[in-house]
């Protein structure tokens, strides 16, 4: 079953630009899939449809069977339950402590604080970050305000975790740390979508590869490298 859909998508922005042309591929359940390409190539427009944060010019976007493409604003929330979503500056609340950061995110759902308190140790424990559950981010290393990210960001049980640019602020070897929490939630059943520009984690990794340039998938390859200007 593809739990993402995306049928002959066109992005074009307001000052001419176009992001993405005629773009089409599936990714399956339990899918990890490396989005790949120079600056400009459409990896952040790409990243931006399917949690709606950008609207395709024309074709269709299905995640976790909604049409996003049609989802009208009111309704995107609905959409956000199903998603986890990583980016590469952290967006943690600097007067927050990481327990409530992570808590935040299940607290507008209402939730009994007993069921909340599992939750929120449970994903801190699974990014490593037990013992430091009561810090502010401002006392964390990048690497650690990272992994914050990561457990909020899967503290729902999402069934896609969407990640842009996560490690683009990191050193190689806090990279290779944080790329190795992903790759386990992975194991655990999460689809993963990321956009990289990490030449070095995808080399590694070798999981599917999408590699777009100008706009356009060049290539699609189920255990791929990364290689400039290689299309199929």
């Amino acid at each position: 079953m593809n739990l993402i859909e995306i049928k002959g998508v066109y992005k074009q922005y307001k000052n001419g630009v176009t992001a993405l042309c005629d773009v089409t591929l599936s990714i399956p359940k339990g899918d990890f899939v490396f989005v790949i390409g120079a600056s400009g190539s459409g990896k952040s427009t790409l990243i931006k449809l399917l949690y709606r944060q950008e609207k395709p010019s024309r074709g269709d976007v299905y995640v976790g069977g909604i049409n996003v493409a049609k989802l009208r604003n009111r309704k995107v929330y609905k959409l956000r339950r199903k998603l986890g979503i990583v980016f590469q500056d952290y967006k943690l609340l600097s007067n927050m402590t990481v327990y409530e950061n992570v808590a935040f995110a299940l607290e507008i759902y209402g939730l009994p604080e007993k069921d909340i308190r599992k939750k929120v140790m449970n994903a801190i424990n699974k990014v490593g970050l037990k013992e430091k559950f009561r810090s502010y981010p401002d006392q964390l290393s990048g690497g650690e305000q990272q992994r914050v990210s990561i457990a909020r960001a899967i503290v729902n049980n999402p069934k896609i975790l969407i990640c842009d640019e996560p490690t683009g602020n990191l050193d190689p070897e806090t990279s290779m740390g944080i790329m190795d929490i992903i790759n386990k939630i992975n194991e655990e059943g999460t689809t993963i979508i990321m956009a990289t520009h990490d030449k070095e984690i995808v080399n590694k990794y070798k999981k599917r590869v999408l590699y777009l340039e100008k706009g356009i998938l060049v290539s699609d390859k189920e255990k791929g490298v990364y290689k400039e200007h290689e299309s199929n």
